[in-house]
């Protein structure tokens, strides 16, 4: 089974609080890529950045001081145009960059059926996707792990290059589709 990651697709990366206009040039590719995986039979699951009204007394919190993605906001919500393709999907809230859980689905499911390719997208690709990149290749380190760099974008344009370099040089393949 092939899997699809969409990371953090939530309004507040991409017109919100963090909002940036790279993020915003990705998100129909996203929304592309997400319905031909769909289509494609790729089982798809979706990350959410959770966090709660003490987000300001939090580490995140003290070193990135801009609140975004307060569960119960519009702001954490998935884009309206994915958020036909999240219902009845998993949707894995999680509170830091990367996802434990993810990384353990991702493991159970490889338990029972050799896991194939794993596919990330979403936002930002310097922060959250490269996170559970790097966590999902420690789950499974033998899994063909990627990233669609077309369907990301990071905090800067910069910073989104150097994401993908890093990944690169831990044998996460970066495609360009």
């Amino acid at each position: 089974m092939d899997y699809l990651i969409v990371v953090d697709m939530q309004n507040d990366f991409v017109s919100g609080a963090l909002g940036t206009k790279e993020a915003v040039e990705a998100a129909p590719r996203v929304v592309r890529r997400v319905a031909e995986g769909a289509a494609r039979g790729e089982e798809i699951l979706f990350t959410r950045d959770t966090h709660g009204e003490d987000y300001a007394h939090t580490q995140e919190g003290k070193k990135l001081p801009v609140p975004h993605c307060i569960r119960g906001t519009e702001g954490w919500e998935i884009i309206p145009q994915l958020a036909e393709y999240a219902v009845g999907r998993t949707v894995l809230d999680k509170p830091t960059f990367g996802s434990r859980s993810l990384g353990e689905i991702l493991a159970a499911e490889n338990e029972k059926e050799p896991v194939g390719k794993i596919t990330l997208i979403g936002l930002c690709t310097d922060i959250c996707v490269v996170s559970n990149a790097l966590l999902i290749k420690a789950f499974l380190p033998e899994a063909e792990v990627a990233v669609d760099a077309a369907c990301c974008a990071g905090v800067t344009p910069q910073s989104h290059k150097n994401a993908l370099e890093a990944m690169k040089m831990c044998q996460i393949t970066v495609e360009n589709g």
